[in-house]
């Protein structure tokens, strides 16, 4: 009976074919994964050099609400995409249908908060840390690069703005960039990428972290720092298949950055 259920929900299911099937195959080629991990980033430096920049400039907002609106440009596409693909899967707009993995919780509520929260304190505590290595790497190789706002300290692009400003656009772009942006990223990067590279074996962890900070164009030397506090929790998603982990520990820990420091631009404390 259920052989011929499964049968006929095949039949009744769309047939893809050509590019969309290569996309939602079990296996990316690894020339195809280097080019859907990094294509992203290449259009968000994009989108802000011809939309977000301009904007920001002609409103007098700080280079950060530049970056958010060309993130916005490329992840919410991206996201859609994604439900697209779970169309011409499924008949429906869906992430399922085998378009994002490693959602079959595994673990119950409860176990996988506790892990969770464990990676988020970890993250914002080692990303916190590995700051002088950001300065560091920076200072010593990427000087050159003259996007608006670079520099050796993490909040660069907000200096010379009054905290006014700043906190008006930190509480316009905040819901963003704390949180729906990263989880966008960890649907694609971690749900539909990650999990298509078994050829790699114990290595895709790493190939897909390594290839997520360097999606990061616009902070290049952040990728050393990026590799250490991301591979833990990318590393146990894709042994334990549950992304509810590193929703935690990206997501999460980026909403507890941004309360913190838009409390602090509140109370005039930065």
């Amino acid at each position: 009976m259920q052989n011929t259920q499964s049968l006929t929900a095949n039949a009744e299911a769309p047939q893809t074919k050509g590019f969309v099937a290569k996309l939602l195959a079990d296996r990316h080629s690894i020339p195809l994964s280097i080019a859907l991990h990094l294509v992203p980033g290449a259009l968000i430096v994009a989108a802000y050099a011809w939309i977000g920049a301009p904007i920001s400039h002609a409103v007098g907002a700080p280079i950060f609400a530049a970056w958010a609106i060309a993130l916005m440009i490329v992840l919410f596409p991206l996201l859609f995409g994604l439900f697209w693909l779970g169309k011409k899967q499924t008949g429906r707009y869906t992430l399922r249908g085998g378009v994002v993995h490693y959602r079959d919780k595994p673990f119950s509520r409860g176990k996988i908060t506790l892990i969770g929260i464990g990676f988020l304190l970890y993250m914002a505590i080692v990303s916190l840390s590995l700051a002088p290595l950001d300065a560091w790497t920076y200072d010593t190789f990427f000087t050159w690069v003259t996007f608006e706002g670079s520099g050796s300290s993490g909040t660069t692009y907000l200096d010379a703005y009054s905290n006014e400003t700043i906190l008006t656009t930190m509480l316009i772009f905040g819901p963003f960039t704390g949180f729906i942006l990263p989880l966008i990223e960890e649907y694609y990067f971690r749900g539909f990428l990650l999990p298509r590279l078994p050829q790699l074996g114990r290595w895709a962890p790493l190939f897909n972290t390594t290839l997520f900070s360097i999606y990061h164009f616009w902070a290049i030397w952040t990728v050393p720092s990026k590799i250490i506090f991301l591979l833990p929790g990318v590393w146990f998603v894709w042994g334990k298949h549950d992304i509810r982990a590193s929703i935690w520990m990206h997501p999460g820990s980026a909403l507890l950055m941004t309360v913190v420091g838009t409390t602090a631009y509140f109370f005039g404390l930065m």
